[in-house]
């Protein structure tokens, strides 16, 4: 093909590219738009009416615990100017069970958000820009605020993500309808468009991932080896597993896949850039709990001083007990550890079993790691610039997929072999969320799996009928992503499980 063509030929899937994503974060915003506690509209209505003089508010923005927790912290930081978050969660609507006590640096018993507080930390800039020049608050106007705050956030993030994967999918992709499917795939048919809404880790680790993921392909494939690239992966590599744990995978792999082919702008810009998240992420766990462990990590079930889950605590007047200290349903945790691995992967919060496309990513794993040089290795010509260009090439994806496949298994095991008060699914949440992150690592494992499956017409139904399954499973959660995935509630509906 000359060149004129394959311009044409690129600006062609950049525009249908183009489309897809607007699409997609224009679905995202209208949701963002109007998300609120729809299940209390109506109580709220009736309680009102029945007794005027005293308005009561039920309807809120923010949706879960999950998600008011860190919230809380985003206004204690800017309003108290502190990390605990007592004030905050004895306001109407501002309750959270994901919250931790401990004695804070004044010698007084705090509660603190179980979240660890670096992204919160990082929200309360913008916030306090908006709390400064206007004088409100997340209190006072949840809706503008928080709607607005996220636009910027969520929707910033996953159109980061959308633009640097359509990049990568171009760069890996052989086929037109093999390209169109992954990015069809990324647009509508994955939870990261589901928890857009709502503020939450997931998101952030994911658009790092897929950040880190670009810059080390600009490196291995494009040749890019300025000291601003590996700095780049570094610092996104890092950033993922700060706020998502198993995402230490991606961050140590990299690292030494980099160390091991260029050492020097490893050493001299990757591991720099890592460490500014690494100094952020226990600077700031410090000087929120006078720990560099995160509060999750203060669970002992053997030191009461070390766990930070069994407490009381007071609200609206009253003694409490902390709800993790006798947890609900879901929350108790899967006693047996091969029916949690089971429903994890194929049951009702099963990654493969809500989301099936995700099984022709690790197809395409297969695929790249069985690829081969164009003939022999010790048949290509070094002479020829294509046949070494498409030996180094291939040699890439096949690590990259060797990658991919060692961070899927390594975080599968991880949760597997949690302790059963962590197997509980993610909690109430529409999809196995703890493994969101992985979604552009998958998306690019994909893209081999769709270049062949466009090839004949059955395997190109049986693809699509794959990612509508998944965008079913990804629209199914209209008003709120905190809750159950629908494969779940019908086996509730035929007693094939219960949480109760």
């Amino acid at each position: 093909m000359h060149q004129p063509e394959i311009r044409a030929a690129t600006t062609r899937r950049q525009a249908v590219y183009a489309l897809l994503i607007a699409l997609s974060l224009g679905h995202a915003a209208g949701r963002l738009l109007a998300v609120n506690s729809v299940d209390n509209s109506r109580l709220e209505g009736y309680l009102n009416q029945k007794n005027p003089e005293r308005e009561r508010k039920l309807q809120r923005p923010f949706l879960s615990s999950n998600d008011r927790s860190r919230w809380a912290t985003v206004r204690s930081l800017v309003e108290h100017g502190t990390y605990a978050i007592d004030a905050i969660q004895d306001q109407p609507g501002w309750d959270t069970i994901d919250m931790v006590q401990h004695e804070g640096w004044d010698g007084t018993a705090h509660l603190y958000s179980s979240k660890p507080p670096l992204l919160a930390t990082l929200i309360a800039v913008p916030y306090w820009l908006i709390h400064t020049s206007t004088g409100w608050t997340l209190g006072d106007h949840p809706y503008v605020i928080g709607r607005s705050l996220l636009v910027v956030l969520n929707l910033g993030s996953l159109a980061a993500l959308f633009c640097l994967l359509s990049v990568m999918v171009d760069m890996l992709g052989s086929s037109d309808w093999g390209r169109y499917f992954v990015m069809a795939t990324a647009t509508f048919a994955t939870f990261l468009s589901t928890f857009a809404v709502v503020l939450n880790n997931h998101l952030f680790a994911a658009a790092s991932a897929a950040a880190c993921l670009f810059a080390g392909l600009r490196i291995a494939i494009q040749g890019d080896r300025r000291p601003r690239t590996f700095a780049t992966c570094g610092f996104f590599a890092a950033f993922s597993a700060a706020c998502e744990l198993p995402a230490l995978s991606l961050f140590a792999l990299a690292g030494l896949v980099l160390l091991w082919r260029f050492p020097r702008p490893t050493i001299t810009a990757f591991v720099p850039a890592s460490l500014i998240v690494v100094a952020a992420f226990f600077a700031t766990n410090y000087i929120a709990h006078q720990s560099v462990r995160p509060p999750y990590m203060h669970r002992s079930e053997t030191d009461p001083d070390d766990n930070w889950y069994v407490f009381t605590y007071e609200r609206g007047g009253r003694q409490r007990q902390s709800y993790w200290s006798h947890p609900n349903g879901i929350d108790r945790g899967e006693a047996s550890r091969s029916t949690y691995a089971v429903h994890m992967l194929v049951g009702h919060h099963g990654v493969f079993s809500l989301t099936p496309v995700w099984l022709m990513s690790f197809l395409g794993m297969g695929l790249w790691i069985g690829k081969r040089p164009t003939g022999p290795v010790d048949a290509v010509d070094p002479s020829d610039a294509n046949d070494a260009h498409q030996a180094e090439r291939n040699g890439v994806v096949q690590v990259l997929a060797m990658m991919i496949a060692l961070i899927s298994v390594t975080c599968i095991v991880f949760y597997v072999m949690r302790p059963q008060a962590e197997r509980n699914y993610g909690g109430m949440t529409s999809g196995f969320r703890w493994l969101f992150w992985l979604a552009p690592l998958w998306l690019v494992a994909l893209v081999p799996a769709a270049d062949a499956f466009g090839r004949r017409r059955a395997t190109r139904g049986a693809a699509l009928l794959l990612v509508a399954w998944s965008a079913l499973s990804a629209a199914y959660p209209t008003w709120n992503p905190w809750t159950h995935p629908w494969i779940t509630n019908l086996f509730l509906h035929l007693d094939w499980v219960s949480f109760y």
